[in-house]
């Protein structure tokens, strides 16, 4: 099986050096397509040390369009069967690509699966630019600064590290795409749904971002990822191939570890221009209910105990009005902004009628 590795990158040149040489030691063959997203730092050099170790194909677009654009692009670019999308600035395991082709050469061939592998990070190299050369992030000069030698060479992920020992690398890794007990948390869930509740109805709400992976005919019969959406464009990808019967699967072992480069996380209730564009596209009630299951991992205090969503199994059961509780007020607690249901179309697609509500 062809599998092609779609890699989106912007202004992470020393990042994406990293994620290269992990990809050039994989134990399975693989198609590298890299689709560079206006980046205006030194990733075209980067990208052209990488091509005599890599099958690289390379996607320049002169100004960001965004991740989900990037993504599309690469697929579109890619030659493989399969395609695993990765982030610029994650590293895989040896092992993380023939993982993934043993899943989907064993899975049914007569079903679409949409799999996913799990998440690890760095948290030393949140304060540095250049992570092997042990450069600080522009406001954190200071900080780096007062670093001994030693401690920041504790901080270091190099090409030898990649190269030489991998396995001691992976050992300073944390659970979680980012550091804290809310990722952790949110991972942990998500595994456990995948492991245990196979035919959980919100099993879509457990994909994730970087090291998710499906058929490459699969991801352009329901269009790739939805333009309109640049965080949990994952989730909302996942959601498409599940109405259209895909199993969503964990592919145990495979391992990516992100190289965290900021303090804290993207907060999905905060930056949540997302949603609007998510639930156009599909107004059911667990995409209403993604917000507030986020909030309740991190123990919100605007949720009461008793309105917790505390797994998949959970949150469907909520989003089937199982548990008893108005959670369009919680959303209201919360500060969520308001939904407004799509118009009536035709089957053509014009507008018939307006909106029939608006679900806060």
């Amino acid at each position: 099986m062809l599998t092609s590795v779609v890699v989106r990158t912007k202004d992470e040149g020393p990042r994406l050096r990293l994620t290269l040489a992990s990809l050039a030691r994989q134990t399975a063959r693989v198609e590298v397509v890299v689709v560079n997203d206006g980046s205006s730092d030194e990733t075209p050099a980067v990208l052209d040390e990488a091509r005599a170790s890599l099958d690289l194909v390379v996607v320049t677009h002169a100004s960001a369009r965004g991740r989900s654009a990037a993504s599309n692009a690469g697929a579109k670019a890619a030659h493989g069967d399969l395609v695993v999308f990765l982030d610029g600035d994650t590293l895989a395991a040896p092992d993380t690509m023939a993982r993934h082709i043993a899943l989907h050469e064993d899975a049914p061939q007569d079903r679409w699966t949409i799999a996913r592998g799990e998440k690890f990070h760095f948290r030393s190299t949140r304060f540095l630019h250049d992570p092997e050369a042990g450069t600080p992030r522009r406001g954190e000069e200071e900080r780096v600064a007062r670093l001994s030698v030693d401690e920041l060479g504790r901080m270091k992920v190099t090409r030898a590290m990649i190269h030489d020992d991998f396995g001691a690398l992976a050992r300073r890794a944390e659970h979680g795409i980012y550091p804290g007990a809310g990722p952790r948390r949110l991972q942990e869930i998500e595994l456990d749904a995948l492991r245990r509740h196979p035919e959980c109805a919100v099993l879509w709400a457990a994909a994730c971002g970087s090291n998710l992976s499906m058929r490459r005919d699969a991801f352009l019969a329901v269009g790739g990822f939805n333009e309109a959406i640049d965080c949990n464009e994952h989730r909302e990808l996942a959601l498409k191939l599940c109405e259209r019967g895909a199993r969503m699967a964990l592919v145990e072992g495979a391992r990516a570890y992100h190289l965290t480069h900021r303090s804290g996380w993207r907060d999905p209730l905060r930056e949540n221009r997302w949603e609007q564009a998510f639930w156009h596209a599909h107004p059911l009630p667990a995409v209403k209910l993604l917000s507030v299951f986020w909030a309740c991992i991190d123990l919100h205090p605007a949720v009461p105990p008793d309105a917790r969503i505390a797994s998949l199994p959970e949150l469907e059961a909520a989003a089937r009005g199982e548990r008893g509780v108005d959670y369009d007020d919680i959303r209201r607690r919360l500060g969520l902004p308001g939904l407004a249901l799509p118009p009536i179309t035709d089957r053509a697609g014009a507008a018939t009628g307006p909106a029939t509500a608006v679900v806060r």
